[in-house]
């Protein structure tokens, strides 16, 4: 897909989007979107809309807020969900193991890269975090496991106060790199004890739980380490260039 065939649309669309969306994992909106594969987005199309290349469409999530969580978990704006929804359209990239490969480059003293098995080598942890989609559901205590970011920039050199995040099928999301370091964020390969299946971004994706869902982008293959702030995919469409779910920081201008 191409950045001309995004277009944009107004602010409601999120609400447009609540209106058919369901708290389950994949279900038909109707007979122009079914049986939807993911396209390079983790989980959200609220104020983008493709045109022809993204004819397929899987639904997010509706709610209400329930009055047995503690509100101090939930953002504002967000409704608990027990399920994992998906929301997002194309094709879901084909990533054997084998040729797997993650890099981290860019403004960095030497480039880093790991194959599936050297990347399976190194340390993990376990985590359980809150997760906060900008299609307005969350999900609570998600358990996963995987590489802190920590780990694999323990040996690089850079003077970069910015990262972008690169995924197989072409997404990009940037985030600051002080976002990623101190024990804020992983390259998750299992969620709740299971390897992370391809419609929720397996092989492997980022995890970045502190910010919207989107800036943990799945299917993800490298960190490129910037001097400069460059906007990934969504964020030149729209999106805040951060995504501070407690600041509602869903819209640029948010």
């Amino acid at each position: 897909m191409t950045d001309n065939s995004v277009r944009l649309r107004s602010r409601g669309m999120l609400d447009d989007l609540a209106l058919v969306a369901t708290d389950t994992e994949d279900e038909d909106v109707d007979d122009e979107f079914d049986d939807a594969d993911e396209f390079p987005d983790p989980g959200l199309l609220p104020h983008a809309w493709a045109g022809s290349a993204m004819s397929d469409f899987s639904p997010g999530f509706r709610g209400r807020r329930d009055p047995d969580v503690d509100p101090s978990r939930v953002p504002p704006g967000q409704y608990v969900t027990g399920d994992f929804p998906v929301l997002s359209a194309g094709p879901t990239p084909s990533v054997g193991l084998d040729e797997w490969m993650f890099t981290v480059d860019g403004s960095v003293s030497d480039r880093k890269q790991w194959s599936w098995a050297e990347f399976s080598a190194l340390p993990v942890e376990d985590v359980e975090v809150d997760i906060h989609c900008v299609t307005r559901w969350s999900k609570l205590d998600t358990r996963w496991r995987g590489v802190s970011v920590d780990t694999l920039l323990a040996e690089v050199e850079t003077t970069a106060d910015f990262a972008v995040a690169h995924s197989y099928g072409g997404y990009t999301t940037n985030l600051p790199l002080e976002d990623l370091i101190d024990g804020q964020a992983w390259i998750a390969t299992t969620f709740d004890d299971q390897p992370l299946t391809s419609e929720h971004g397996g092989p492997a994706r980022l995890l970045v739980p502190h910010l919207y869902f989107w800036k943990s982008a799945k299917w993800v293959r490298g960190l490129s380490l910037t001097d400069d702030d460059t906007p990934g995919f969504w964020e030149n469409f729209g999106y805040h260039n951060y995504g501070d779910p407690w600041l509602e920081q869903r819209y640029h201008g948010d």
